[in-house]
């Protein structure tokens, strides 16, 4: 059973479907969610701590999509084909997973916002995290690098790490790639043909042995 607080983070995300940000009420959220608005209040802070706490739990939602896809598979090649396959279907079933990696927000979307004040610390942990802000496009591709070199730097232990990390990049910039530019003319092969370019940019990258 969920807790309150995802009960009210999932009840905001189904308010988002129908309204912009700017028209989704706290009262409202806290209606669906089945618990008071003082509840909500006590969880979140404000509207705008809601806001910080729906976007920091899609960015971890992604990244341990991530993380998961990455254990899933075996061949260095398909944990890589496998995590673009996330990074852009996860873009396109989610609006804010598309905007925390591209950077692009909406006026329908809660826009993240600096994070509180210094030393104004909730009393929820998981506030406090969300309050300390989101990752941005750039943190989020760092993010996705680092554990995608984690991941196979151990299947490749002859291989320059830094040739490994130039390789996770290339190919987390080439999901975003589908992402900001999807390709509708392979939108209905398998993968929507992006296993088919990430194992031709593989195949053309350098993996030079370390020395």
């Amino acid at each position: 059973m969920p807790t309150a607080r995802e009960a009210l983070l999932d009840a905001a995300v189904s308010a988002l479907a129908a309204l912009p940000w700017s028209g989704v009420r706290m009262v409202d959220v806290a209606s669906a969610a089945g618990v008071s608005r003082q509840t909500l209040y006590n969880e979140f802070g404000s509207k705008e701590g809601l806001a910080r706490a729906l976007v920091r739990r899609e960015a971890d939602i992604y990244l341990r999509g991530v993380d998961r896809v990455l254990a899933d598979h075996a061949v260095p090649a398909d944990r890589l084909v496998a995590l673009v396959e996330w990074t852009v279907g996860s873009a396109r079933s989610s609006a804010l997973i598309r905007a925390l990696l591209t950077g692009c927000w909406g006026e329908r979307l809660p826009a993240p916002r600096p994070g509180r004040t210094p030393g104004v610390h909730s009393p929820v942990p998981a506030q406090r995290r969300a309050d300390a802000g989101v990752p941005g496009p750039s943190e989020l591709v760092a993010a996705v690098r680092d554990r995608s070199l984690a991941a196979l730097e151990k299947e490749l232990p002859a291989v320059d790490p830094l040739e490994v990390a130039r390789c996770c990049e290339t190919v987390v910039r080439l999901a975003l790639s589908y992402v900001v530019a999807p390709d509708p003319a392979r939108q209905g092969t398998p993968g929507g043909g992006h296993a088919a370019h990430v194992r031709a940019v593989l195949a053309r990258t350098p993996m030079r042995p370390v020395s």
